[in-house]
């Protein structure tokens, strides 16, 4: 398997940025990916945020297998962290998403208020991984551009204050993947929903592990998006040449055009034009 990794020096300038500003804050927002929860989790920066309540937002959820998404709900809740479902291009339950961490903080407002103290606007540090929507996150809530987005991971690459309303602060941050991942899983993972730059993957090896994962979880995807029929007893190289002769991805010969069935699959995959897919459950 193929080493992933990917920390730029902008990433460890901000790691230290985020641990020096937590106390500013009341709560932390942190975007995961709804199609892999797990993998666009940073345990660097669960290091870093503790104790703080924790509003985790399942990002991307239209792209997600909605069942699963439930069931990833449900296993992320607990006393200190609320797990919601949205998506930051169509807004989908942004307006949950101050109910949520006021919730979160009732009992540090119901204490600061037996001492006198009324906490009258909410600062919240938004978290999350390269590519995982943080910005178009923060221009859908606020209702302007606020701040700058692109399709490629590591847009974002400085710290800074913008206003919900009168009452709700965010502090946005720096997408960060940590230096090492230590199960490779979690960098395919990453890498298969367009967190790591494609131009420092094997892009082969990603589409062939997308592909054999999609075939076994989603059977009928690849036959309804190519019209290649029954998948289940291929390879992936099998795959890509069925794709390849539908398609037209030939080269001289007869020969598939890999590295074009490659990027078209990717692409395909990073558009839920197979359908919508979760890449990992909370079992596993």
């Amino acid at each position: 398997m193929p080493t992933i990794q990917w920390f730029p020096g902008h990433m460890a300038k901000a790691r230290r940025e985020i641990s020096e500003n937590l106390n500013k804050v009341d709560l932390v927002i942190e975007l995961r990916d709804a199609r892999i929860p797990a993998s666009s989790m940073n345990p660097m920066m669960d290091e870093i945020v503790k104790n703080k309540p924790r509003l985790i937002l399942l990002n991307k959820s239209n792209l997600a297998d909605k069942r699963i998404t439930a069931e990833w709900i449900k296993y992320l809740n607990n006393d200190r962290t609320l797990a919601i479902a949205v998506d930051s291009i169509d807004g989908y339950n942004l307006k949950s998403i101050v109910p949520s961490a006021k919730k979160l903080l009732t009992e540090k407002i119901e204490r600061n208020k037996a001492r006198g103290i009324v906490i009258t606007r909410i600062r919240a540090m938004v978290l999350g991984i390269p590519n995982v929507g943080k910005s178009t996150f923060i221009n859908k809530i606020t209702k302007r551009k606020a701040a700058k987005t692109g399709d490629k991971p590591g847009v974002t690459k400085a710290q800074k204050w913008v206003k919900i309303n009168d009452e709700f602060l965010l502090l946005d941050t720096p997408g960060i993947l940590w230096p090492k991942f230590e199960d490779q899983k979690v960098g395919v993972n990453l890498a298969i929903c367009g967190s790591i730059k494609d131009d420092i993957i094997n892009l082969g090896y990603i589409a062939s592990e997308a592909v054999n994962y999609i075939a076994k979880n989603y059977p009928t995807a690849l036959d309804k998006r190519y019209k290649i029929g029954d998948v289940s007893d291929l390879t992936s190289d099998e795959i890509f040449d069925k794709i390849a002769i539908k398609r037209g991805a030939l080269q001289k010969g007869g020969e598939t055009d890999y590295d074009r069935i490659y990027t078209m699959i990717m692409n395909d995959i990073r558009a839920s034009k197979l359908g919508a897919m979760t890449f990992e459950r909370p079992e596993n």
